[in-house]
């Protein structure tokens, strides 16, 4: 998932936030997640809020008792918080009022990339409501610095235990099914800009069953 660093190193030095480590330090913002906050040109889920102090709210509302979910693989957890940042919703059902506004096109999101399509609705024409929850997307660190250096990138100077590298708006509480094209692209391997996850068919057939009556806002 984490497949280009070049816009967030230019601000960060390639570098994550960081705040006053202390015991209940755990999440951090990677450069990657940080390409969400603060960027109009970024076509994702947009997050207006200054990065280090997300981070630091993620912190407290996890030493407040908000637990680790599991993801879609070991080195991969979510946490499920209220939504404190008002993130926008980053996705619709298709209905027949907007199903002919949604747009197509060949997207790589780095130029090593192969492209592929994708579909959305644009948030000028169908804005977005405001999200009930966020789902915080992390990656311990041995995998993050497994992803740099399959990419021939410097990892991140840092011990802490876990990255964040996507925010997503929703709402409801749970994970929400990955788009099949992340799936894929996943299974690519790291040297592609993927997680090198395998692909699951019964996991794959979940997500078309969602995805297929949705579409993302951008």
């Amino acid at each position: 998932v984490i497949l280009s660093h070049l816009t967030a190193s230019r601000s960060l030095g390639g570098r994550p936030f960081s705040r006053s480590l202390s015991m209940s330090t755990n999440f951090v913002l990677d450069a990657f997640g940080a390409r969400q906050f603060n960027n109009p040109s970024y076509t994702g889920t947009q997050i207006n809020y200054d990065g280090e102090k997300f981070a630091q709210q993620v912190n407290d509302y996890h030493d407040k008792g908000y637990p680790l979910i599991d993801g879609y693989a070991p080195f991969c957890k979510h946490l499920f918080l209220p939504n404190f940042a008002d993130v926008l919703c980053g996705y619709t059902r298709i209905t027949p009022e907007n199903m002919n506004s949604i747009r197509c096109g060949y997207d790589a999101r780095k130029e090593s990339e192969l492209p592929v399509l994708i579909n959305w609705l644009e948030r000028s024409e169908y804005p977005p409501p405001l999200a009930t929850h966020l789902d915080i997307i992390l990656y311990d660190r041995e995998q993050i610095t497994k992803e740099y250096l399959a990419l021939g990138e410097t990892p991140p100077d840092t011990t802490v235990p876990y990255g964040i590298i996507s925010v997503k708006g929703q709402l409801c509480d749970y994970e929400l099914p990955m788009q099949p094209i992340t799936m894929m692209r996943n299974a690519l391997g790291r040297e592609e800009g993927g997680s090198g996850v395998p692909l699951n068919r019964e996991k794959y057939m979940e997500s078309v069953s969602f995805w297929k009556d949705h579409v993302s806002i951008k």
